[in-house]
């Protein structure tokens, strides 16, 4: 395990109180683990915002009306030309019409962004959602 360090930090009495509520809800045993969470959150946010990042990994998650004309086949397309990206594919029958798909990727957050564009932006494509994070070790 990494060598700890001890800070303090001065925080409005009201505003730890809602912290204090929030950390207790989400069943964290202390605020120390809360705040490394939170630390590593906005590490990985900003390493995914990078073009230039190391590799991420995330999930490409939409819904759509399989009805819609060769939306199927378009969005099987896309995959296909990114192959390379594509880790594995998840797909549920909502209803008699519509779909959840959740495709899990990995690339660099440019390529991985572009791929997500693509297949949200496909036309049939009621809401998507790219979600990223990264694997990296220092991160741990």
């Amino acid at each position: 395990m990494a060598e700890l360090t001890r800070f303090g930090i001065s925080i409005d009495q009201h505003l730890l109180e809602l912290y204090d509520q929030l950390i207790a809800d989400k069943g964290y045993g202390n605020r120390s683990e809360a705040i490394r969470d939170l630390i590593r959150s906005a590490l990985v946010e900003d390493q995914v915002t990078r073009d230039d990042a190391k590799e991420t990994v995330g999930t490409v998650t939409l819904v759509y009306d399989h009805h819609t004309r060769d939306l199927s086949e378009k969005l099987t397309e896309h995959q296909h030309s990114h192959h390379d990206a594509i880790v594995s594919t998840l797909h549920v029958h909502l209803d008699a019409h519509h779909c959840l798909e959740v495709i899990v990727v990995r690339g660099t957050s440019a390529k991985v962004k572009r791929l997500a564009d693509e297949l949200i932006g496909t036309r049939g494509v009621k809401h998507g959602k790219l979600v990223l994070t990264t694997a990296d070790p220092e991160l741990a």
